[in-house]
């Protein structure tokens, strides 16, 4: 961030998967050889991206309920690996952003009251990683499943919101799934959801929809138009 700010800080809150890169081939098709490895049937694509955004212990929990724990945990390996082999063989490729999206991000960076993060169901390590492919430097807090609850808690949002010293009425969080909705609501702050991710946009119930990332900067200064 730089030079003077002319108002209240504000926090711009992403989601990743479904929000700012289009990471659902990689995403079905790791899931897939993980349920491949165990002997099991693979669930539906569609199942598979109804739980995109949770963190991956309780996705695999939901995607394969009839299964023990001991067998949910080994699914939850294989599928790091396979995500892992499939991010070290294509790197960022494996996980586009989506159109406008890079477009979009600059130019809030460049506004000195915003502040970016993320809160992504994504591992520290997958995150890293994504960030350096895309070069996504812009986010000062990055919360990620490793050191929360699942969503839809509002651990992530309250988080990013202590570390940037900003009040709800102040942040959005910007998502594609109802988790990411629900944690947003949880947490006190004005929901944003996008028409292009996993989940039904008409299942968001977001305080705000947005079909194009080019509206995002407008839709921000009608949110915060002082």
């Amino acid at each position: 961030m730089s030079g003077a700010t002319t108002g209240p800080l504000r926090l711009i809150l992403f989601d990743v998967d479904g929000t700012l890169v289009d990471s659902q081939g990689t995403i079905v098709a790791c899931m897939t050889e993980a349920f491949v490895a165990e002997g099991l049937e693979p669930p539906q694509r569609a199942a598979i991206l109804s739980i995109v955004g949770l963190s991956l212990p309780q996705a695999l929990a939901q995607l394969a309920a009839t299964q023990t724990v001991p067998v949910q945990e080994s699914l939850v390996a294989g599928y790091k690996r396979a995500y892992q082999a499939a991010r070290l063989r294509e790197g960022a490729a494996h996980s586009p952003l989506y159109p406008g999206a890079r477009a979009a991000l600059d130019a809030l960076h460049a506004v000195p009251e915003y502040l970016l993060g993320v809160a992504t169901g994504k591992s520290q390590r997958g995150l890293d990683a994504l960030i350096e492919g895309h070069d996504l430097t812009m986010f000062v807090t990055r919360q990620v499943a490793d050191h929360h609850p699942s969503k839809p808690h509002p651990s992530m949002i309250l988080t990013a919101m202590s570390e940037t010293g900003i009040p709800p009425a102040d942040t959005v969080m910007i998502g594609d799934t109802t988790f990411d909705m629900e944690m947003g609501r949880a947490a006190g702050v004005t929901t944003i959801g996008v028409d292009w991710g996993y989940h039904a946009a008409a299942h968001l119930r977001a305080d705000h929809m947005l079909s194009d990332f080019g509206a995002l900067p407008d839709l921000l200064r009608r949110i915060w138009p002082d």
